[in-house]
């Protein structure tokens, strides 16, 4: 079996070199690949990806896009290339942690689950405590998501998503920002897979150290469970 590990990226020149080096370094059997989109990077992270593709081949593709246009349409453009039996979510800060890849994907490797979730609210690992609001809206929003898809989860909004590849070729996601989380949340509901959630380990940063989430993202995530959750469209 194949591990996909997709990693959407913009402007992430400090950290990029980091997430590589821990994702190399994930305890893994499986075979992988890294499939890393760069989103319109104008900060040299492109250079630093060059890089890294020159020192891997085989192992990182670097799929560069010629405008910023958000996660999910780097997700959507990853999800394209991989070639794996498992895609596996990576985000290419520091917030979340490689060394959980094991703990992610045994359910899958198990055969019980179709999709597995991390959960920064969950289990006993360790985690950053960071922006009070966040984990509000977080949660209210995790909370209309799981109306309209009678799902238990306590993290639509976490990082950590992994796929069995057939599962998520079924669904046709339109998402560009970070709407894409709710979305695909409540299409790959309606498929009624086998969803799994799992604790994970949490560092978030602050936007001093470069977060890029907003108010306005979580206003449009509000939008997307109301479009694609309560209205169907």
């Amino acid at each position: 079996m194949k591990l996909s590990i997709v990693i959407p990226c913009f402007n992430e020149k400090e950290t990029i070199d980091a997430i590589l080096e821990r994702v190399l370094a994930a305890p893994l059997s499986l075979e992988k690949e890294m499939v890393i989109v760069d989103d319109g990077s104008t900060d040299g992270t492109r250079e630093r990806l060059a890089e890294w593709e020159r020192r891997k081949p085989g192992l990182i593709r670097v799929i560069y896009r010629d405008h910023n246009e958000g996660k999910g349409a780097a997700l959507r453009t990853g999800f394209k290339a991989a070639a794996g039996e498992v895609i596996l979510i990576q985000d290419s800060d520091l917030e979340y942690d490689p060394g959980d890849y094991l703990r992610l994907l045994k359910p899958i490797l198990d055969g019980k689950a179709d999709v597995v979730y991390g959960s920064r609210f969950v289990g006993g690992e360790a985690h950053r405590v960071l922006y009070f609001w966040h984990y509000v809206i977080n949660k209210y929003l995790t909370l209309l998501c799981n109306m309209v898809t009678n799902l238990d989860l306590t993290d639509i909004e976490v990082g950590y998503k992994v796929f069995r590849r057939e599962v998520l070729q079924k669904v046709h996601l339109k998402e560009n920002r970070f709407g894409f989380e709710p979305e695909v949340t409540i299409k790959m509901s309606r498929l009624k897979c086998r969803v799994y959630e799992v604790g994970i380990s949490y560092s978030g940063r602050t936007y001093q150290e470069g977060k890029k989430i907003g108010w306005r993202d979580g206003v449009r995530a509000l939008f997307v469970i109301l479009k694609y959750g309560f209205f169907r469209l």
